[in-house]
């Protein structure tokens, strides 16, 4: 029997939740964008701590609210499509094998002079179509390796032949990114440590290059005199109050000033020159000096439920290549939450994370929004288990009725 308006199915408790967080978005980019200026031109500095904000309309609140708008309509446009048309059997025309292509030239163009665009010293953007490609990146790693998982297009039992062949576009990416951004680097390889767990990969061969991996990310931190400063400031931010330290003590701050309920909305101090980065990675300390513990709460909740869609999707639906498909999608925007949250609370090292959905943003918006779209699909479809032919692809691949893994609910909660 279908659903009636008082029992909503999971894909609706997903959509309220995307919702929820796009509009807490546009409302604290709105607010955290807003300066002493938008302030009631009759108020003195003494009284201005006391005030209520004058709220109107800033380019930045405005920007948010057109992408959001944009980024949720892709969501319900892509939530309406066959997530299967990502499986498409041949390796070469396959979707996700072309979005990996995209996202490394992307990623190798930002580099070349001339048509990256260098803004605040790193070079993450491209000068003549207005995205991010480490965003692009990140997301086209996750879904090529749930394909090449699902459906073996590699002998996966061989390290040389077959493991580190399906690893070497994935290793390509992931270094192109983390040249210019270290912390979208290390989400990518915790989400590709953790998809290759739930898809059974040989734990011998995932150690095998665990090693090579920590080694080089530390190489990367070491190479960059800032990154090895943000390191040794969080054991001590007050040894470097006005500079590596400067980020970490303002959002503490924002947090112990905000108390249970917060100072109220457009209220907060922090955002009017102190805190840096306010409408990006340090957003959620916005959220913490407004609306207070009440708030900081209430998003946690939100990405708490998008998991929970995610949990249910994966013990319901028959087809492996749709459950792991759902966890690496939940994966992807909970290690992200979580990184940002962790952030802002100073529970970790700086890294310039967004926090998903409500940072301000273009790129990292609609492309999440695109990959929340396709675990709507997931959660529409309770799809049959695909066909189990071998991949049409040069290398050795599986050609029994086992090409298909058997990805069960249980190997999952194994992981989670």
């Amino acid at each position: 029997m279908e659903a009636s308006i008082y029992r909503l199915k999971y894909r609706d408790v997903l959509t309220i939740c995307v919702l929820a967080l796009l509009s807490l978005g546009v409302i604290m980019v709105q607010s955290a964008s807003m300066r002493v200026g938008d302030l009631p031109v009759n108020l003195d500095a003494t009284r201005i701590v006391n005030s209520q904000t004058s709220w109107k309309w800033t380019p930045a609140g405005l920007a948010q609210l057109k992408m959001s708008v944009l980024a949720f309509a892709i969501y319900l446009v892509i939530g309406r499509m066959d997530y299967t048309r990502l499986a498409s059997r041949d390796f070469f025309r396959n979707p996700t094998v072309l979005l990996i292509a995209t996202a490394g030239v992307l990623c190798l163009a930002v580099l070349v002079p001339g048509l990256g665009k260098e803004i605040n010293g790193a070079r993450r953007w491209l000068r003549f179509i207005p995205i991010q490609p480490s965003e692009l990146g990140k997301w086209s790693v996750v879904f090529f390796l749930c394909y090449c998982i699902s459906f073996r297009a590699f002998d996966l039992s061989k390290f040389g032949k077959g493991f580190m062949l399906m690893l070497l576009p994935v290793g390509l990416v992931t270094l192109l990114v983390v040249i210019q951004d270290f912390g979208t680097a290390a989400l990518i390889g915790c989400c590709i440590f953790l998809i290759c767990m739930v898809g059974q990969v040989r734990m011998k061969h995932l150690l095998g290059i665990s090693v090579p991996a920590i080694a080089i990310a530390y190489w990367f931190v070491r190479h960059k005199a800032y990154r090895w400063r943000r390191i040794t400031a969080f054991m001590d931010p007050y040894s470097a109050p006005q500079k590596e330290g400067y980020h970490m003590i303002q959002s503490l701050l924002s947090f112990s000033t905000g108390g249970i309920w917060g100072r109220g909305l457009g209220n907060g101090i922090q955002k009017l020159g102190y805190l840096p980065e306010d409408t990006t990675d340090f957003i959620f300390a916005v959220i913490c000096e407004e609306l207070g513990l009440f708030g900081a709460l209430l998003t946690i909740v939100f990405y708490v439920g998008i998991i929970f869609v995610a949990w249910q999707v994966i013990r319901r639906n028959r087809d492996a290549f749709g459950r792991i498909m759902a966890f690496a999608i939940a994966t992807m925007v909970g290690l992200q939450a979580l990184i940002n949250i962790a952030v802002a609370t100073v529970s970790v090292p700086t890294k310039g994370l967004s926090l998903p959905l409500v940072s301000a943003g273009g790129t990292g918006l609609v492309i999440t929004c695109a990959a929340l779209g396709v675990l709507y699909s997931i959660s529409r479809i309770q799809s049959p288990v695909l066909s189990t032919e071998p991949v049409r692809f040069g290398f050795k691949s599986a050609s029994s009725s086992s090409e298909q893994i058997d990805l069960s609910s249980q190997d999952l909660a194994g992981v989670l």
